[in-house]
């Protein structure tokens, strides 16, 4: 593959590199010459630099997963998360938690000029209506606070899945601020119905019609390497000026909602 993304001998990490979106991005990463050092809790078989198992639900899990990384890291590509028929508060821990311990370790490695990105979900579009409560979850100090938060209160309780990516969102424009301030470009992308290993799952409890209304208008679920491509442009170089951005890769599902509902 042409590295027309400049990725060749970067060093990047990448979370849920088992399967699906993780795994399209580290695959594409490696074809274009980055070391890549892939983190999940189960193995991974493409030709990695690098694997260490983690368990996001876990704070010294994380930790540990760290002490492993070799720095500097270029790029940071949170792609792991849990489906919401799990317990709650392991999707909040997996989706958001643990993934922010991950990135705030990280993000001590890395330099000037590097960038994360962080996949959230159209299924955490409302967030604009639940700004106060999000801000203070977001804005706790530490994995454990966030935990204790979530235990005291109702919201995450009943949509942990979809309360995990508004805050994604939300933390993502509110840190880029203080990232940015370091050289390090914070966005996350909304993708759509994707037809991965998660999805599939989550189709054992779901009719299947309702989880298609969200492939509209385009009329069908997008693939893993589709979504992958944003992730990496977004890390790249190429999009230098981009900081802060919550960019949905749903094929224009939110954008004819929110026309519609205005």
């Amino acid at each position: 593959m042409t590295d027309s993304l400049s990725y060749g001998g970067k060093r990047c990490i990448v979370t849920g590199c088992h399967s699906g979106i993780g795994r399209a991005t580290a695959r594409l990463l490696i074809e274009a010459g980055a070391r890549v050092h892939g983190l999940d809790w189960r193995e991974c078989d493409l030709p990695l630099a690098k694997f260490t198992q983690v368990d996001l639900r876990d704070r010294a899990s994380i930790d540990r997963a760290v002490a492993e990384i070799d720095g500097p890291v270029d790029a940071l590509f949170n792609c792991a998360g849990m489906a919401p028929m799990h317990p709650w508060l392991d999707v909040m821990r997996a989706n958001f938690i643990g993934m922010r311990h991950l990135t705030q370790a990280v993000l001590d490695m890395m330099p000037p000029g590097s960038a994360i990105v962080c996949i959230g979900s159209n299924g955490g579009a409302a967030w604009r209506q639940h700004i106060p409560e999000l801000r203070e979850f977001v804005t706790t100090p530490s994995f454990d606070a966030a935990v204790g938060w979530c235990e005291q209160h109702e919201a995450p309780q009943a949509n942990a899945y979809g309360f995990s990516k508004e805050a994604i969102a939300v933390w993502t424009q509110l840190a880029s601020a203080g990232t940015i301030a370091r050289g390090v470009r914070l966005n996350c992308t909304s993708p759509g119905t994707v037809q991965t290993p998660m999805l599939d799952e989550i189709e054992e409890v779901v009719a299947t019609e309702k989880i298609d209304v969200v492939s509209q208008p385009i009329g069908r679920r997008s693939d893993p390497e589709e979504q992958a491509w944003v992730l990496l442009m977004l890390n790249s170089t190429r999009a230098s000026y981009v900081n802060g951005v919550d960019l949905p890769v749903d094929g224009g599902f939110i954008a004819s909602r929110t026309v519609a509902a205005g």
